[in-house]
Order: structure tokens, then C-alpha cells, then sequence
């Protein structure tokens, strides 16, 4: 009898800078869970520009706004990477303990946010003074060399 691999990454429960989100090391898990093809690109969120330089090379025109800019994830050319820096805020003290996870809403896919579907799809539960509630997602850019395109 073959012994099945066990999952070493917990998937979390909490709530991000700008929505409820799964968030975990193993972005296949999050896949899996949220009923999506296993290899589809997901949202990496990083707790600090030098983290972000580990999985992208961020184009000197852009850099200075992705310096500034909050709550807005850039898709990296030509790795087309997914990535959002969140350096302050309530979600920051638990995203710094990991220095980067995949995240994706806390939602089937094609479904509204459910806050018990949730918390039963999730290894742990984070939940600070907010609580769990769905605002509206981040703009998404698409960000080459020279220009920028909005997804979302």
C-alpha cells in the first residue's frame, strides 16, 4: 500500500489588507481547495521590497510606484508572476512571520465570500479585531519593461 504525501503547509484563514483570502506556502493546495486547475499562477504576497526581489526583477520605471503604491498587485513580465507588497497594516504582522504566502479569496470560485466555507476548508484560523468581511479586490496591472496594462 502506497503512503499518501502529507500536506506540509497549513492553509490560513485571515483576513488580508484588502479581502478574506486563503493564503499558504503550497499555492496547489489553494487550488485544489478552491476547485481550480492544481497548476493555475496564483497571488503571491511579500512583506517587503527586498522579499520582492526574490521573485522579480521590477522594472526601473515602475519602481518608484511600487514603492508607493498600497493594495495594488503587479503581474511581472515575462515570468508573469503575480505579486502584491504589503509592508503595514494588521495583515502585515502576520504576513512578515512567513515573509511571502500564495493567497486567493476565501471563496469557491465563481461564489460570493462565505465565512464558515472558510473556516472548513482551512488548517488555521487568523482572525484579528476586523473579523472576516469581503471588500472589493485589488486593481490588478500588467507591468512590462517600457509599459503597464490594467487586468483588473
Amino acid at each position: 500500500m502506497k503512503k499518501e504525501k502529507k500536506d506540509t503547509f497549513p492553509v490560513y484563514l485571515a483576513q488580508t489588507d484588502t479581502t478574506a483570502g486563503l493564503l499558504s506556502k503550497d499555492f496547489r493546495k489553494l487550488n485544489r481547495i478552491k476547485g481550480r486547475p492544481e497548476n493555475q499562477p496564483i497571488l503571491r504576497e511579500v512583506d517587503s521590497l527586498e522579499t520582492l526581489k526574490e521573485f522579480a526583477r521590477v522594472p526601473k520605471k515602475f519602481r518608484r510606484e511600487i514603492r508607493k503604491k498600497r493594495k495594488v498587485t503587479y503581474i511581472y513580465h515575462p515570468l508573469q508572476t503575480a505579486l502584491r507588497v504589503v509592508d503595514e497594516g494588521l495583515h502585515y504582522t502576520f504576513l512578515k512571520k512567513y515573509h511571502w504566502l500564495y493567497s486567493t479569496s476565501a471563496n469557491p470560485t465563481g461564489k460570493g465570500f462565505d465565512p464558515n466555507w472558510g473556516k472548513r476548508v482551512s488548517d488555521i484560523i487568523v482572525e484579528d479585531r476586523r473579523g472576516f468581511f469581503s471588500a472589493p479586490p485589488s486593481p490588478i496591472f500588467s507591468i512590462g519593461k517600457r509599459r503597464k496594462k490594467r487586468k483588473r
